[in-house]
């Protein structure tokens, strides 16, 4: 059976004078050994204004976490000088969540995903999560190397009766979650599915749909030795699968 197509989110940046799209393998190999899907980039660019030839083709999206930060403006906040943007991303991210959720295409997004989500349905962000007085558990330390930079750093408060309860099987569980900005004020259409023991929100989902789900934490480097991680990118493929069986039983109805 072929493997239903999953369009990820690059990021846009330089290297020297390269302009490039990228996204980081460790999503892609989540995707093809978790989900057991095939990945599909989706290029960073403001040159692409209509994107149903995309949504047409694919069974799920997967917006992944990236060194920069979503545009202040987007949210009605104020930016700073240091902040890494990508208004390139920012553009294809957002218009792309509203058109699958019209569409309840599942979607995954981790980190600046997440946060998109929020962004894209009305919520706000915090700039800066530690200026605004939240724990230093979620700050990201650049001298660590990779395997420490990605340990577990704080716990989070799971809801009851959400997606991820049903993954986790337990109330609390420990993740590895590392950002700057965080959620402000919760987008009108998202509910809340975790939270850290500051209080800061760690995941949530769009109300309604069938699975969109977002993760401020990164699942998709634990795939070997944590058991939720692996339950969040198996229920992803297995909703991408059902997403593709009911799109191609109606295109067949029609036919």
């Amino acid at each position: 059976m072929m493997r239903p197509l999953v369009g990820v989110v690059c990021d846009r940046f330089f290297l020297g004078e390269h302009d490039l799209h990228s996204a980081k393998h460790s999503y892609v190999r989540a995707l093809m050994t978790g989900a057991n899907v095939s990945p599909v980039l989706i290029p960073a660019t403001r040159d692409i204004e209509t994107f149903d030839s995309y949504l047409d083709a694919l069974s799920g999206l997967l917006f992944p976490g990236g060194a920069s930060n979503v545009e202040a403006h987007r949210y009605g906040g104020q930016g700073s000088a240091d902040m890494l943007v990508d208004p390139d991303r920012d553009h294809v991210a957002l218009t792309l969540m509203r058109e699958a959720a019209a569409r309840d295409m599942p979607m995954l997004a981790i980190c600046r995903g997440f946060q998109e989500l929020n962004v894209a349905f009305g919520g706000k962000l915090h700039t800066d999560i530690h200026a605004c007085g939240h724990s230093a558990d979620h700050l990201e330390d650049l001298a660590e190397d990779l395997p420490t930079r990605y340990r577990y750093r704080h716990e989070i408060d799971i809801s009851p009766a959400g997606i991820l309860s049903t993954l986790a099987n337990a109330p609390r569980v420990r993740v590895n979650s590392l950002h700057r900005q965080g959620v402000a004020a919760l987008a009108p259409r998202l509910v809340v599915e975790a939270r850290a023991p500051d209080g800061l929100i760690e995941a949530c989902r769009v109300d309604g749909h069938t699975f969109a789900l977002g993760v401020q934490w990164h699942p998709e480097v634990m795939l070997e030795h944590d058991a939720l991680s692996l339950a969040l990118f198996e229920a992803f493929g297995a909703s991408c699968r059902g997403y593709r069986y009911s799109t191609q039983r109606a295109a067949h109805q029609e036919a």
